[in-house]
């Protein structure tokens, strides 16, 4: 759900499978040393701040992810995990509360993230997670209409104009809000979308 996409090969660098606990142990480590940092410096912090505050030598770190550009992109391919794990759950619901429970899902996403996700806006990102993702918002929003949880005329792109408003509000340093922010447009969604011109 960024900026950017494409269709080209990426590299992709998953956690180890197997091997010595420390291994694994460094792993998250760095990742949530990177998420720290990232968030404290921008896109200008060093590998070695990184291996510092993971408690790890730099060596590690290279070895593990090449580089920066290849953390970073890590943390983008677990953060689309994250998010089609969610919509998957959400879908797994039947009583047509799905699209709430992702939205909320969404939102705290968005917050747990706030920090680094403008590293991510122009990074290419994983399409067939985006679509999958964009697949369920388009059937949470037919059950929600179908079950009566929103207003028959609700759309998709109502749903995805609320989610790119809610990141927005996220990303300008109001992360408390998006609670209250959300609980106004779902009544509103409930009520239905304004009548357009006569």
């Amino acid at each position: 759900m960024t900026a950017a996409t494409h269709d080209g090969p990426t590299t992709i660098r998953h956690p180890p499978r197997a091997g010595r606990r420390d291994a694994v142990r460094n792993y998250h480590r760095i990742l949530d040393a990177a998420r720290e940092v990232f968030g404290e410096s921008g896109a200008g912090a060093s590998m070695e701040e990184i291996a510092t505050r993971a408690g790890v030598g730099i060596g590690t770190v290279y070895r593990k992810f090449g580089g920066k550009d290849a953390l970073i992109d890590e943390l983008l391919r677990l953060a689309a995990e994250d998010l089609t794990s969610v919509a998957e759950r959400a879908l797994a619901r039947t009583d047509g509360h799905g699209l709430e429970e992702f939205l909320r899902a969404l939102g705290q996403s968005f917050t747990d993230h706030a920090r680094y996700a403008n590293l991510f806006l122009e990074r290419p990102t994983d399409t067939a997670a985006s679509r999958r993702i964009r697949a369920a918002i388009d059937e949470l929003t037919a059950r929600a209409a179908a079950a009566g949880t929103v207003a028959p005329g609700v759309t998709a792109a109502d749903i995805m104009a609320l989610i790119w408003a809610m990141r927005g509000l996220v990303q300008t340093g109001a992360a408390q809000d998006w609670q209250r922010f959300l609980d106004m447009h779902l009544a509103g969604l409930r009520a239905g979308p304004p009548d357009g011109p006569a």
